[in-house]
């Protein structure tokens, strides 16, 4: 419905109140509802699942509309991203929000700080994107308060041309609110407990829910070692879970992301249930490792022994009671992995790398595709990866390849500011640019995230200022690292009474008070300076 015409439905509503409601204005309220366009968490759900869907979709036909996000900690992180994203883009499209298991652990835990191992209160989590989706939903309400403020006054002055335009562009106003794919790392529990916490999410808004293949209790970081994974099976009724949150809710669109772990984690807490040769289970255990055996005679006490590909083996276990892998079986249980999981359920699967490699990735996402071929990745462009000395090392290896002299290059040493002019970190750089345009046309990544990058803008800003300020700038700091360069670049922040709701605050207490209203905005504001 436009504005007009809720006007003119509110002018109706209030006729039919027979004078009770005669200090309710209809444009009043009808600015109010454009100004709060989504209800619920779940609208917001059903909104953005269909738009993923689409961009899914989308990428199929043209790899070249893969997607994007960055991982933020805060709502005002992730509302201050998507503002910026309008303002440079002019649109939202194809940018997403990224919710980081990791950043909840490192930064939102009523414990302090944590480690990424499921330790943090899992009701963070969903509070996280109940508190993101409150600040895009400012956003949208401080946006179209400009609109309605600048309708106002082309009113006043009489500008029919003026109000048409504006009644347009707050017609069609694209809302800040993007898909959030939200990190539920293991399920944080059994299926049961990944249900309820799905359904908390789905209900804060979540239309895409990324799930990993680890233990729950032995959960560890994608890029450090310890990593213990679940059979197939275990894994399979997390999905399901998933799932009947999201149909339960009504959100019959909702994205799941499945991740694995397989090609970093070397261990496994069980043993996969079998039933007969080659079935899931006993391919599953055909990765551990183990000695074949010829009579119980090798067996010693607490020795645990299975039949796979017909013999005896007799497993390796640790002292932990944790079993291995075979090593160097990584990329084939990944392989394995992705394809079970897409056929049971995932709609796009997530591999944890050791490394940015765009032929790695592809080398495996083509071996999945020859069994499901519309197969889509989900890529963590982690800021665990050394990105200068991994590109660096990659064009080195190329050049070597190639019978290139490298002899000027000291591989182990490439990430010093030395080398840094040369044409092999030129060439680096330029590669590092084009990472995400090559992998999703060579290697199928639909989506595009960084975990935590603004946990490293935060830190690396404060660092900054905290050196001039508390030094020999002294306010300098400030005025010239900060504030100079918000008003210049135009930074909605600069004025800060404003985005945080001053001026809404303000015409909400004259539609409240009328000409009672007692407004922060006169003359002695001294945001005026702005």
């Amino acid at each position: 419905m436009s504005y007009k015409d809720d006007i003119k439905a509110l002018a109706q509503l209030r006729e039919a109140m027979q004078g009770k409601w005669a200090d309710i204005s209809p444009e009043n309220a009808a600015r109010m509802r454009a100004q709060n366009r989504f209800k619920t968490g779940l609208d917001i759900a059903k909104y953005t699942a269909k738009i993923m869907r689409e961009d899914m979709a989308a990428y199929d036909a043209d790899t070249a509309q893969y997607t994007q996000s960055l991982g933020c900690w805060h709502g005002f992180i992730g509302q201050q991203k998507l503002i910026a994203i309008k303002k440079h883009f002019g649109t939202t499209k194809r940018r997403y929000l990224y919710l980081s298991g990791w950043m909840v652990a490192a930064l939102r835990s009523e414990f302090g700080p944590l480690p990424d191992q499921s330790m943090h209160e899992k009701t963070a989590v969903s509070g996280l994107i109940e508190e993101l989706y409150t600040f895009l939903r400012q956003a949208d309400a401080w946006e179209l308060n400009h609109l309605f403020r600048a309708l106002e006054e082309a009113k006043q002055a009489g500008d029919s041309a003026k109000m048409a335009e504006l009644e347009q562009l707050i017609d069609n106003h694209e809302t800040h609110v993007v898909p959030i794919v939200a990190d539920i790392d293991a399920g944080f529990g059994n299926a049961e407990a990944t249900y309820l916490l799905a359904k908390q999410m789905i209900e804060a808004g979540a239309c895409c829910i990324q799930i990993e293949n680890q233990v729950s209790d032995e959960k560890q970081c994608g890029h450090q070692d310890g990593k213990v994974t679940v059979p197939h099976e275990d894994f399979l009724a997390k999905i399901n879970a998933v799932r009947y949150a999201f149909l339960e809710l009504g959100v019959d669109d909702g994205v799941i992301v499945a991740r694995t772990d397989s090609l970093g984690a070397g261990l496994t807490q069980k043993i996969a249930v079998t039933n007969e040769p080659g079935d899931l289970g006993d391919q599953y255990n055909s990765f551990l490792d183990g000695d074949y055996i010829d009579s119980a005679d090798q067996i010693d006490n607490g020795d645990v022994v299975i039949k796979s590909e017909g013999k005896l083996k007799k497993l390796k276990r640790l002292p932990s009671g944790l079993f291995q892998f075979k090593p160097g079986t990584g990329e084939d249980r990944v392989v394995l992995d992705c394809i079970t999981s897409l056929q049971n359920g995932a709609d796009l699967i997530w591999i944890e790398t050791e490394k940015p490699h765009v032929g790695q990735i592809a080398g495996m996402v083509n071996r999945i595709r020859e069994a499901v071929p519309d197969a889509k990745l989900v890529y963590n462009n982690s800021p665990s990866f050394n990105w200068t000395l991994n590109f660096r090392q990659q064009v080195f290896d190329a050049w070597e390849k190639e019978g290139k002299d490298v002899s000027a290059y000291d591989r182990a040493r490439l990430m010093s500011p030395d080398y840094d002019a040369t044409e092999l970190a030129k060439l680096a750089d330029e590669w590092t640019r084009n990472f995400q345009r090559d992998s999703s046309r060579e290697a199928g990544i639909f989506h595009h995230l960084i975990t935590l990058p603004t946990y490293h803008t935060a830190a690396l800003s404060t660092d900054n200022l905290a050196k001039g300020y508390f030094g020999d700038e002294g306010m300098l700091a400030y005025v010239e690292g900060v504030q100079r360069r918000e008003i210049r670049q135009g930074i909605a922040t600069v004025r800060h009474q404003d985005m945080a709701g001053s001026n809404i605050g303000d015409d909400h207490k004259e539609f409240f008070h009328g000409d009672a209203a007692l407004k922060a905005g006169g003359k002695d504001n001294t945001m005026n300076q702005f």
